[in-house]
């Protein structure tokens, strides 16, 4: 579960980048009251936090947690 969270997240903070590289606007900022804004900065943290995560991702066994015969 945690990990679909954390997907989800890296998910959001992806189109957010996109979104400032090619229109140069900021979701997160404009939806929360700007970049400084306290929600912005935990979005952001958590968007941070579970790219981190993600990063676990890469090294576990593809076939952790499948169901066996």
């Amino acid at each position: 579960m945690l990990d679909k969270i954390a997907l989800i997240l890296v998910i959001i903070g992806a189109l957010n980048w996109g979104g400032i590289g090619i229109f140069q606007f900021d979701t997160v900022a404009w939806l929360f009251g700007g970049q400084g804004a306290i929600i912005s900065r935990i979005v952001y943290t958590l968007v941070a936090l579970a790219g981190i995560w993600t990063i676990s991702l890469l090294f576990r066994d593809p076939e952790e947690g499948a169901i066996r015969d």
